[in-house]
């Protein structure tokens, strides 16, 4: 059944991103949450200090109503490098993320790696997703197929959302709440 699952979420995961791209479980999202650039956009100007209201420890329940975990740490040389972590039902790594929205050509830009368990790649050794960015508004980085905003734009840094585009055209939809620094 582990192994099932593994595959399933496997196969999840990888259509989702084929395109280049306390909470509720991750579901299937009522309303549109991510954009889509049209063929040959480019890509608005932007900064990681736009960003900042995603530093920190967010918590939330993931697929299959397991936690999941994302993290984000200051900007260092132009990067900000973030994890996140999906969970099983029984409290074991399903797979992880490494995360770095970087500042590249005057605008943001996002590539993440997949990792097991085991922190074999899901990617090829020096390959990665590289997700562009489509607009930036105060409190939310729209990136192609991939949203990461407040959940409220009024109250950055209470809660987080995350949403990725899947390849049958759904989405995928996260809410975290910040974690207590304490």
């Amino acid at each position: 059944m582990k192994h099932a699952l593994r595959k399933m979420v496997c196969a999840l995961v990888l259509a989702t991103v084929s395109l280049g791209g306390g909470g509720v479980a991750a579901q299937e999202s009522p309303s549109p949450q991510t954009k889509i650039g049209e063929e040959g956009f480019e890509s608005p100007p932007a900064t990681l200090e736009e960003m900042d209201w995603l530093i920190g420890q967010w918590s939330g329940v993931g697929i299959g109503g397991a936690p999941a975990m994302e993290s984000w740490l200051p900007p260092m040389g132009g990067i900000m490098v973030g994890t996140f972590v999906q969970e099983t039902a029984d409290g074991e790594i399903m797979f992880t993320e490494h995360l770095y929205a970087m500042e590249e050509a005057g605008t943001v830009v996002l590539r993440l790696k997949h990792f097991n368990a085991d922190l074999t790649g899901w990617e090829e050794k020096d390959d990665m997703l590289t997700f562009r960015l489509v607009a930036m508004e105060p409190c939310a980085a729209y990136f192609n197929a991939l949203t990461l905003r407040c959940a409220d734009a009024d109250k950055p840094g209470e809660g987080l959302v995350a949403a990725v585009r899947m390849q049958s055209g759904g989405e995928l939809m996260f809410e975290f709440n910040r974690m207590d620094p304490n």
